[in-house]
């Protein structure tokens, strides 16, 4: 009998032994593939800047040359002013529909805040489509209704007005979600203290409210800031004669076929961006908790006066944002804006067109789903191993730095990187090049970070007893892992998904440069349709991408509405 257990736990050691082993050698693997697919890349494009057109290296003649031109630099001081402007405009509208979403009690804030999130869905070229309907030489305002006011409404659009407008309504939605969040979490024992103290609403607002929202803010400041710095699709619509770095990138590579001259850009392109994303992980490290245990939600009192200002302000901003989706709808529908407005289905005739019929947009479809499917589980996977695996502290260290390293990155930084990089004929992997493979592994790339970040989360969240419990009841790490993380995740890993999909869906400047004749995306045919001047085509399009994102959120929405309530059956009693 003593022999009998001395080989029973021989074999339990000899198997967690085993079982550590490849956990090990899983987190080495992890750490292979980021350097393969994010810091070997960027490497690639960093030494294209070194080299002239041949290959040969010439140090930093084009950084000489690119500070010697007055156009290249003129598109950074461009780039500069327009992020500045949308910053400065998307932040305040921002914080005051926030405002208006958690601390009132208006009717109806589902709705506006359902409203508010439409620009998610759609493709940034689509908000530059919009104002051209709206705005344009032809535009709803700018001919006063088609002539029936006595008075027209014209904006210099095409140039750095419409560029702000159309980043501001990218921007705005993502400033929205950072400080609902910031706003929602607060303690009302300070308010309460600075009404004792005879404090007004002003007041208030600045001494308590401001403070308490401060990271939040800066947060929302460095994403306003980052996004329309880097963004493609509005300067390319609406940006006219009017450079930024974004479409310099382009001009460079597939106008004058400079790509030494691309990969400076790029880089010029990356350095604001990344220490943008270093102050915000500086700021958010050193944020501080306003709520604690003994914290008091906040009250909303009965105010007639400012629930009017708030519905005015939501309302006005809702308003605004249907108008955008409604001139896209609206032309999309009709023969030929604005002369014969009669209704058509001519437009969704893709066969005539650039894109050359439906194929483009179900291939994004499989772009898409493909990269929903393969990105969530990597990226889940990659979350635990760095999370809950205890070995390599170094290694680790370096996997999350890579994990989070694409979310200061521009996308057409990533996919001007793939190109130096898997297009080199010494490359084993260039056999990917030109295929599908690549679009799915560039969109995995450039969205990476926040499913990381939330799988992360999601993982600290959980007790570390389920581990401590499993390996006492001598249960694998791989049962655990099915049977009790991946179930208690699957929210959190569906809400990854429908992220990845919806961005997949929308997103242009990862995949501009990588696509091929024979494999089309709908995002990149909306460009190509509104330059070859099929407007109302490429708003055709752009609607059908936003109806599909907008049918997955709400069955997301639909579906985890009831698993969430399963999910936490377990804590009734």
């Amino acid at each position: 009998m003593k022999s009998k257990g001395r080989m029973l736990r021989t074999r339990e050691v000899t198997a967690a032994g085993s079982g550590q082993n490849v956990v090990k050698l899983l987190l080495l693997l992890t750490l292979l593939a980021l350097v393969v697919v994010i810091a070997l890349p960027l490497v690639a494009m960093f030494r294209q800047a070194f080299v002239d057109i041949d290959g040969a290296w010439i140090g930093f003649s084009n950084f000489v040359q690119y500070v010697q031109s007055k156009s290249l630099l003129q598109s950074a001081l461009n780039t500069v002013s327009v992020s500045a402007a949308t910053t400065a405009i998307s932040v305040p509208l921002a914080f005051g529909l926030a405002y208006v979403m958690t601390r009132t009690d208006i009717k109806g804030k589902g709705l506006f805040k359902a409203l508010m999130l439409l620009p998610l869905f759609a493709p940034t070229m689509m908000h530059g489509i919009a104002l051209t309907y709206l705005f344009g030489h032809q535009g709803m305002f700018s001919t006063g209704l088609f002539g029936l006011l006595p008075f027209e409404w014209r904006i210099p659009l095409y140039g750095p007005v419409g560029i702000v407008i159309s980043e501001v309504v990218y921007t705005l939605p993502q400033a929205f979600l950072i400080l609902c969040a910031g706003l929602a979490v607060s303690d009302y024992r300070l308010y309460e203290a600075a009404e004792s103290m005879g404090a007004s609403g002003p007041r208030k607002l600045w001494t308590v409210t401001l403070p308490s929202v401060k990271y939040a803010l800066l947060s929302a400041i460095v994403i306003c800031f980052t996004l329309s710095f880097t963004d493609f699709g509005a300067p390319k619509v609406v940006g006219g004669q009017y450079n930024v770095l974004a479409t310099d990138i382009f001009k460079q590579v597939v106008g004058q076929q400079n790509m030494s001259m691309g990969a400076v850009v790029g880089i010029v392109l990356t350095i604001p961006a990344i220490a943008a994303f270093i102050v915000d992980r500086i700021v958010t490290r050193r944020q501080q908790a306003y709520v604690t245990s003994k914290s008091v939600p906040y009250a909303v009192k009965r105010n007639r006066l400012r629930n009017a200002i708030a519905y005015a302000y939501a309302s006005l901003i809702a308003a605004f944002m249907l108008l955008l989706i409604g001139a896209v709808v609206t032309a999309s529908i009709v023969k030929k804006w604005p002369y014969d407005l009669s209704f058509t289905w001519s437009n969704f005739d893709f066969s005539n067109a650039a894109a050359g019929g439906y194929e483009p947009f179900w291939t994004s479809v499989q772009v898409a789903i493909w990269t929903a499917v393969i990105g969530t589980v990597v990226t889940f996977l990659v979350a635990y191993l760095i999370e809950n695996v205890k070995v390599y502290r170094k290694i680790r260290q370096a996997a999350y730095f890579l994990s989070i390293l694409p979310l200061a990155l521009p996308g057409l930084v990533i996919g001007l990187s793939f190109i130096y990089f898997f297009n080199h004929p010494d490359n084993p992997l260039h056999f990917i090049y030109g295929t599908m493979a690549i679009l799915v592994l560039a969109n995995i790339v450039h969205f990476f970070s926040v499913p990381f970040m939330t799988a992360t989360a999601t993982l600290k969240m959980m007790d570390k007893e389920f581990d401590q419990v499993s390996e006492s009841m001598n249960v694998s790490r791989l049962r655990t892992f099915f049977r009790i993380t991946v179930p208690l995740s699957l929210p959190a890993i569906l809400e990854m998904a429908v992220y990845l999909f919806v961005n997949a869906m929308v997103t242009v400047s990862a995949v501009i440069f990588l696509y091929s004749s024979d494999i089309k995306l709908a995002s990149v045919m909306i460009v190509s349709m509104d330059d070859a001047g099929d407007t109302a085509v490429a708003a055709a399009m752009s609607v059908l991408v936003v109806l599909l994102n907008v049918f997955v959120r709400a069955a997301y929405e639909l579906g985890t509405a009831r698993l969430r309530r399963k999910m936490s059956a377990w804590q009734k009693r």
